[in-house]
């Protein structure tokens, strides 16, 4: 209901508007030109006023009543994050600032200095003093955002702390293979050539010892609250885009080259539930780069976890080199033993 009555304020100015002009139009045939110039520029001038007026109130009213439905409001749910927040907030109330002294002086002037007889022109060309303040202001002001800007991103996209988990990211039409090292901590090597979709999604070399023991997940990929997370970030067919929304981050995943980047939760996924009241809550991890008619399909989960959680979960992921090879899995039950120890019981009974 109230989107309707704003579509018909909205609707019901235009329409004054465009009668205060046809009417101008009318005045200025039966009082002349000069006369109706005069009095367009007094309209012209409240108009200005007016208009100053109610875009301040409709920033006010929309802030009051969307802030709170954004990502915003809930905060950053990572280290990196919150920095991203603060320099956002710096570069509002800096913006911010800027935008309400230029905005109230441009619609105060064009009232203030509309036309008047007994008021006369005055004109300067040129005033160094005045392009050097407004140049040299800007151009400071800029500069220290840039740096924040880049100390932030060289943070974020550098060496993480030496007990940061690791989790490799590729990317492909439409979803998310996530890959963990094992237990020897080292991934093993992989070519393009050797992928197949029902048994190496990433193309692992399965000759490489290390890669033996590595776990595959597709769409969902478990951290740890509190422990640095870095992503080795790749594609295997386009370009995509991890964006981590939530944690405020995002990195371009490029066939054949590597991006990296890390950050830190604070949150577990459970803690946000509570936290945002939702109990749907889910972390997400989306494509933010258009790869295909199936973009909007492209998201996936990130589960933060507590330490033991997380353990308990990787106990119970079986190394994608069983799933290939599923003979030489130590824990699967031969079939022929398996056949024999069946017939045995039967004999017997």
């Amino acid at each position: 209901m109230s989107l309707y009555l704003s579509v018909a304020i909205i609707v019901l100015i235009f329409v004054v508007i465009f009668q205060i002009a046809k009417a101008s139009e009318y005045v200025s045939i039966l009082k002349g030109e000069e006369a109706s110039r005069q009095q367009n520029n007094k309209i012209n001038g409240f108009l200005m006023v007016a208009f100053l007026v109610l875009g301040f109130v409709g920033i006010y009213v929309c802030n009051k009543a969307y802030y709170g439905k954004t990502q915003m409001a809930q905060g950053a749910a990572s280290i990196q994050g919150q920095k991203v927040d603060e320099m956002l907030f710096v570069t509002l109330i800096i913006t911010g600032i800027v935008f309400v002294i230029t905005q109230v002086l441009l619609f105060w002037f064009a009232y203030k200095y509309q036309e008047d007889k007994n008021r006369k022109v005055f004109f300067f060309a040129h005033s160094t003093k005045l392009e050097l303040i407004w140049t040299a202001i800007p151009a400071i002001a800029l500069t220290v955002l840039v740096v924040f800007g880049l100390r932030n991103w060289f943070f974020f996209t550098g060496e993480p702390p030496k007990n940061a988990m690791v989790v490799e990211v590729t990317g492909k039409q439409f979803g998310w293979i996530f890959r963990y090292s094992g237990k020897d901590a080292i991934f093993g090597k992989k070519y393009y050539k050797n992928i197949d979709p029902a048994t190496n999604s990433v193309g692992i070399i399965w000759d490489d010892k290390y890669a033996q023991d590595d776990i595959l997940t597709e769409q969902t990929m478990y951290v740890v609250k509190g422990t640095p997370v870095k992503l080795i970030i790749g594609s295997r067919d386009v370009i995509h885009d991890v964006g981590l929304t939530h944690f405020r981050l995002k990195m371009d995943a490029v066939p054949g080259i590597p991006t990296t980047m890390w950050f830190t939760p604070i949150y577990t996924t459970k803690e946000m539930r509570e936290k945002t009241g939702n109990p749907n809550f889910a972390y997400e991890i989306s494509c933010d780069q258009m790869c295909g008619n199936g973009h909007y399909s492209m998201k996936g989960v990130i589960e933060v976890v507590d330490q033991e959680e997380y353990d308990l979960w990787m106990a119970k992921q079986k190394p994608q080199y069983f799933t290939a090879f599923p003979e030489k899995d130590p824990s699967a039950v031969p079939v022929a033993k398996a056949d024999s120890t069946t017939k045995a019981t039967t004999a017997k009974m």
